[in-house]
């Protein structure tokens, strides 16, 4: 099944639009904790609430993550999850919300010159490779960038802001706006200069902004959700899916979707 999804943001945030409300991102790493529950989990995101799933390929050296989400991809590589089956298990799914996938880039070298266009053939819009900074790689960028996914770009807070016009210039969908430097995980805290960051970035693009790295409560994603377009909530939803399976998860994500409609 192919995506049903444009590859630019027109059609990925027009119910937060029409809700005027922020969209809520959601992160799972597919086969976690299992491929029943990660399938269930899938399956029912979008009437839950959520916007758009990233999905994360699992990797056996993700320096980008925390505790947390390495754990979980630990689980899923132990029970055999691969790209591949990363694909047929979004294929199986078929969620009902756009669906960006989330990965380090050498899975994605790995699975061939073709992998963009077969993730785009089971229902993927979306993909966004946490270790390729813009200008690193040229000839992998204009591959990732020219293919059938939108190519989202992550930008952290310390950017500066001719660089960050930079990235989004070659990115699209939406902008990933990381709200701390470090690892991925939940935080008792937000950045104090986050709003400063968020508007620095709205002067550059006019691609939505969406924030993640840290947001982990109803109230923290109300903050954040006042100044950007969007929040991205991994490393608390992934812990709650641990404890409590798809069930758990998607307890939290409308928990997540009553407290950023409340938003005035």
């Amino acid at each position: 099944m192919a995506s049903r999804w444009a590859t630019t943001s027109s059609d990925w945030f027009a119910a937060a639009r029409t809700r005027g409300t922020p969209a809520l991102i959601c992160y799972i790493t597919a086969g976690h904790p299992d491929i029943a529950e990660s399938t269930a989990l899938l399956r029912g995101l979008g009437e839950a609430g959520a916007d758009v799933v990233e999905v994360g390929v699992p990797f056996s050296d993700p320096l980008a993550d925390g505790p947390v989400i390495q754990s979980s991809s630990q689980r899923a590589l132990a029970q055999g999850m691969t790209f591949e089956r990363t694909l047929t298990l979004i294929g199986a799914a078929a969620p009902t919300i756009p669906v960006v996938l989330f990965s380090y880039l050498n899975p994605v070298i790995a699975a061939g010159a073709d992998a963009l266009a077969r993730a785009h053939a089971v229902g993927v819009d979306g993909i966004l490779i946490t270790d390729l900074p813009v200008g690193t790689d040229p000839e992998r960028e204009a591959w990732l960038g020219s293919g059938p996914l939108a190519f989202v770009r992550l930008v952290a807070p310390t950017t500066p802001d001719a660089r960050m016009a930079e990235i989004a210039r070659h990115g699209s969908g939406f902008v990933y706006l990381i709200s701390r430097l470090g690892v991925t995980g939940a935080r008792a805290a937000l950045p104090p200069d986050l709003p400063e960051t968020v508007g620095r970035l709205r002067r550059a693009t006019t691609l939505p902004i969406c924030v993640g790295f840290g947001i982990s409560t109803a109230a923290q994603a109300r903050t954040v959700g006042r100044i950007a377009d969007g929040i991205v909530v991994g490393s608390a939803l992934v812990t709650a899916v641990e404890s409590g399976g798809a069930a758990g998860g998607l307890a939290l994500v409308r928990e997540l979707r009553a407290a950023l409609d409340t938003i005035d």
